[in-house]
């Protein structure tokens, strides 16, 4: 093909979107005619986009030399940004480093007061960002954006503003950094920014969602995620998060079974890849749905290989731990994570577990200095989803203390929370506590109403070890029940069971149909029915016939 046809082929594919094309069509032109410094560029971009990143890293290296033998300092140095980009998030500190100080002296010595000043300021605050130093991140970043308005750079513009909302998430500000995120994704929705750009932000944005524990905006960003990766054809990076957190906003939403084949197909896919990536993160949910639903030895399989991977298996594999009966090594594993964690956020995500085991193990004063801290971190972050995960907690220590009244205040905001968010498996668990503090405060009849609630939320998402204990609680709430029926209760119930009527249960025992009726009221109050069926039904399960 000759070069003008390769051009024409090359732009066609990339109007399309298909980079996968777009990278054969200019290696094999490339091949035959070295390929001018806007189409190395774009065959890198190409490059990148189908995973092939250390293809990628040459081609940008070439580009940036082929600006440089034309004289245009500014363009060779924009390919250092990009070639930056790269290797910042492959970990190669040193390289970036040596190829951002190298770019800096070619600005020294080239056109003064460029937009690319702008761009290397991106690229160091990007790496203190990865280092851990919020407030230069924000410094820095803020600087690039002054840059950016100036030039009118709309890559850079973007690049900027999410870097700065994301440190402003970790500086504890999480409602102004989630709101700046939100504009910089209005560029990104519009066309206006960059492939790579673009799936930067959309990264940056669903993390920084799930890290403000922003249910909304996650499942939101996830689903315009999902339509800009279907859009991009035989796209490598970006889809990875994409599909791990579509399988965690799945699983939060109820979703199970689909959440399940998402997993399974996530981690198939990223097997399967050049470049895989978030492998870690999809095995982690795939563990987490397998716990949910009882299985822990394929649970525990796929936290092992999340950490083989590089991703923390806590807290799912200690819960795993703790379902499976072996207390102990649960205790001792949540107490490895939790002084593992570093700030309040990653904290935060091992704290509820924490609660719940260390009630598991007795340790009522453990579990309460842990709720307490998950409390004051839910009060700063200011979410939603937090803040009922706390009161859940709260609740459940509330209960553990003999304070049942105090406990049904706390865990009905949650439970309501949980409900407004579309979280029905967190819901049903709360409903599970509120209908035992009912029980220790002596409404019988509520605690039967809240567990068989939750007990049909569990059937419903094939929540085996939540159900198989919320029907035992049934089970014990139906016997205490039948333990509240007086002596002519009963004797009523017995002959309403035979499919007898008022009045042939009223000639029985010598008594008015009034009085049969008022029995038979009672009768469904206590027991928490409320059709002569149902009471029959009851009545043959409890052995009363």
């Amino acid at each position: 093909m000759k070069p003008a046809a390769a051009q024409r082929s090359a732009e066609a594919a990339l109007s399309r979107h298909a980079w996968g094309d777009v990278f054969a069509i200019l290696s094999e032109a490339d091949r035959q005619h070295p390929l001018g410094p806007e189409d190395l560029e774009r065959l890198a971009l190409a490059a990148h986009l189908t995973g092939r990143d250390p293809a990628s890293d040459d081609l940008w290296t070439r580009a940036h030399h082929a600006w440089l033998t034309r004289g245009d300092v500014p363009r060779s140095v924009r390919c250092v940004f990009w070639l930056g980009l790269d290797l910042v998030l492959t970990g190669e500190w040193a390289r970036c480093a040596g190829w951002t100080a190298r770019a800096r002296r070619l600005l020294d010595t080239g056109p003064p007061d460029t937009v690319e000043e702008g761009y290397l300021l991106a690229l160091e605050g990007l790496r203190s960002y990865f280092a851990g130093d919020m407030a230069h991140t924000r410094a820095v970043a803020e600087q690039a954006l002054a840059f950016a308005t100036r030039f009118k750079g709309p890559d850079l513009t973007n690049f900027a503003m999410v870097c700065i909302g994301e440190s402003l998430i970790r500086l504890g500000r999480a409602q102004d950094g989630v709101l700046l995120l939100d504009e910089a994704m209005v560029a990104v929705t519009a066309g206006e920014v960059s492939p790579i750009v673009s799936g930067l932000a959309y990264c940056a944005v669903i993390a920084a969602c799930h890290e403000a524990f922003d249910l909304r905006r996650a499942r939101e960003w996830t689903a315009e995620l999902s339509r800009w990766c279907a859009a991009q054809q035989e796209l490598v990076p970006y889809r990875g998060i994409c599909l791990a957190h579509r399988v965690e906003v799945m699983r939060l939403h109820g979703d199970w079974d689909d959440a399940l084949d998402e997993a399974d197909r996530a981690c198939r896919w990223m097997r399967s890849t050049p470049a895989a990536q978030s492998a870690d993160a999809a095995y982690y949910q795939l563990g987490e749905l397998h716990r949910l639903r009882g299985e822990t030895e394929r649970a525990q399989a796929a936290y092992r290989e999340a950490s083989r991977l590089g991703h923390t298996a806590q807290p799912g594999l200690a819960l795993s731990l703790l379902a499976a009966g072996d207390t102990g090594a649960a205790a001792r594993a949540i107490h490895t994570a939790l002084d593992a964690s570093g700030d309040g956020i990653t904290r935060c995500r091992i704290l509820p577990a924490y609660v719940e085991i260390m009630l598991a193990a007795g340790e009522l004063e453990e579990a309460r200095t842990a709720a307490e801290q998950l409390a004051a971190i839910a009060e700063a972050v200011e979410s939603p989803l937090l803040s009922a995960v706390s009161g859940q907690a709260r609740g459940a220590v509330l209960l553990a203390s003999g304070e049942a009244r105090g406990a049904q205040a706390v865990l009905g905001h949650a439970v309501a929370t949980f409900r407004d968010l579309d979280a029905p498996y967190e819901a049903a668990r709360t409903r599970l506590l509120i209908g035992l503090s009912c029980r220790e405060s002596g409404d019988d009849i509520t605690a039967r109403l809240e567990i068989e609630a939750a007990t049909a939320v569990f059937r419903e998402l094939g929540a085996v070890p939540d159900l198989l204990r919320a029907e035992e609680l049934v089970l014990k709430a139906a016997n205490g029940a039948a333990g509240l029926l007086t002596a002519r209760e009963r004797e009523v119930l017995r002959h309403v069971a035979v499919g007898k009527s008022n009045r042939a249960v009223a000639d029985d025992l010598f008594l008015s149909e009034k009085t049969v009726a008022r029995h038979i009221s009672n009768i469904f109050a206590k027991l928490g029915v409320s059709s002569r069926s149902a009471a029959t039904a009851y009545a043959h399960q409890h052995g009363l016939v």
